[in-house]
């Protein structure tokens, strides 16, 4: 496995994989959920490139920045037993140096939910992802389904700039209790922790609903409101049921939908999701 902290680092030694080359984009302190994207590339790529960059045109003036948790030393052991090819690691003046000032925006599915709260996020993902594209050249790239949202913006630029990449969405993977996998969740207090799972037992619930033959959205949303506050320490920012590929709130479910949370606990703010189809 080889470290590289440069632009001309990185293309040296992309020149010399085996193809097809599969990259997985990450912000670092890695766990099984990254893993799982890594043993995912392994299936289907000759070679595997990982990126462990915290982007920070992605984060907002009130955001998480400065104290998103970083050990990269912890992340590079645990990519050496995946056997990657490649670390890409990039100081933030290699990703955006002093004069930067090319952007890339995708426009309708940004703007409800993540887009409307956090603004100006997607578009930071979106370009930093084109210049990981650009700069790695990967046949595929591995996503995760927990940031639903931010994989159907991907999915959108790649399709629409025309990107010659295969996006692979990947199942959320998850403690033993339910919780979704994230970095953030080294930020709970231990009774935080204790209460997160309300996250999947909601989602569960909801998917019972919808398997039982209810399809309105209100109905489903309210549901998921009232168990959320049999927990105190749960404080829902936005319950929404959608269409999977517009983002779009749903009234009535007519084929799939795609229920998503983003719910704090203290300070610390976790999101979740899950898809309901007949299919």
């Amino acid at each position: 496995m080889k470290l590289v902290r440069t632009l001309k680092e990185l293309r040296e030694a992309r020149a010399s994989l085996a193809e097809p080359v599969g990259l997985v984009p990450t912000m670092g302190y890695l766990h099984e959920g990254h893993l799982s994207l890594v043993q995912a590339a392994h299936r289907s790529c000759a070679s595997v490139v990982v990126s462990i960059f915290v982007n920070p045109t992605q984060f907002g003036p009130q955001e998480d920045l400065a104290r998103y948790p970083r050990d990269l030393q912890h992340d590079l052991d645990l990519l050496e037993k995946e056997n990657v090819d490649i670390v890409w690691a990039p100081e933030d003046g290699e990703m955006y140096p002093p004069d930067y000032q090319t952007w890339v925006s995708v426009e309708n599915v940004t703007r409800p939910l993540e887009g409307e709260l956090r603004p100006g996020h997607f578009r930071g993902v979106t370009t930093v992802v084109s210049k990981l594209f650009n700069t790695v050249q990967p046949q595929k790239a591995f996503f995760g389904q927990k940031d639903a949202q931010q994989a159907q913006v991907i999915l959108r630029m790649v399709a629409d700039l025309n990107f010659p990449i295969d996006i692979q969405i990947c199942p959320i993977i998850r403690e033993a209790d339910g919780l979704a996998m994230s970095s953030r969740n080294t930020y709970l207090s231990p009774a935080e922790r204790q209460a997160a799972p309300i996250l999947n037992r909601a989602l569960l619930s909801a998917r019972s609903l919808y398997e039982n033959g209810e399809r309105n959205a209100a109905v489903i949303k309210n549901s998921l409101q009232d168990i959320f506050k049999e927990e105190p320490l749960a404080r829902p920012q936005y319950i929404a049921v959608v269409d999977p590929a517009t983002f779009e709130e749903i009234g009535i479910i007519q084929d799939k939908a795609l229920i998503l949370l983003a719910v704090y606990f203290g300070k610390t703010r976790l999101i979740d999701n899950l898809i309901l189809s007949g299919k």
